[in-house]
């Protein structure tokens, strides 16, 4: 599958050096949040002064900067795709989210540059939590992409009474 990105960010991610800082901007949203939380993994900017807090602001939505810890699994035809998420466990807000939530929320992950945190580079599909676990110092979370390969093909099964013109 191929995607289309700017000269820039090519630039930036085969450069040996560069002054270009590759940002990931995930969203969690659930129906029993009032809110979608929005984490970023780089301080682009000072978001306020008392508390002190750092973030990213890309298309008028506020991302507040933690660090994160992301983890690809290998392909296996057997299992559906899992990344493994670690954000460090800076307040308790992200405790009581997971707390709150009672099924899968759905995260999506958006590759930007801190140069230009408005124009997405790279969006991965929005994935489920399969699971969320946290202690003093980070918070886990499983992402699952949802598979097709569990989905029945055909949908239907052609019999004569639901397409009678075939028989």
């Amino acid at each position: 599958m191929s995607r289309t990105v700017s000269e820039t960010f090519r630039r930036a991610l085969y450069a040996a050096q560069t002054d270009e800082v590759i940002v990931a901007l995930l969203t969690i949203t659930h129906d029993d949040l009032a809110e979608p939380v929005r984490l970023s993994t780089d301080a682009t900017e000072r978001l306020s002064a008392d508390p002190l807090s750092y973030g990213t602001t890309s298309r008028g939505e506020v991302y507040q900067f933690v660090p994160i810890s992301v983890v690809l699994s290998g392909e296996t035809d057997d299992a559906p795709p899992q990344v493994a998420l670690e954000v460090d466990n800076v307040d308790q807000s992200l405790i009581t989210m997971v707390r709150s939530i009672t099924a899968p929320a759905s995260v999506a992950i958006e590759i930007v540059l801190a140069s230009d945190p408005d124009t997405v580079e790279i969006e991965f599909p929005a994935m489920l939590t399969g699971s969320a676990d946290y202690d003093a110092e980070v918070v886990r979370f499983s992402l699952e992409v949802d598979s097709l390969a569990s989905e029945p093909f055909p949908g239907t099964s052609f019999v004569p009474s639901m397409f009678p013109g075939l028989f």
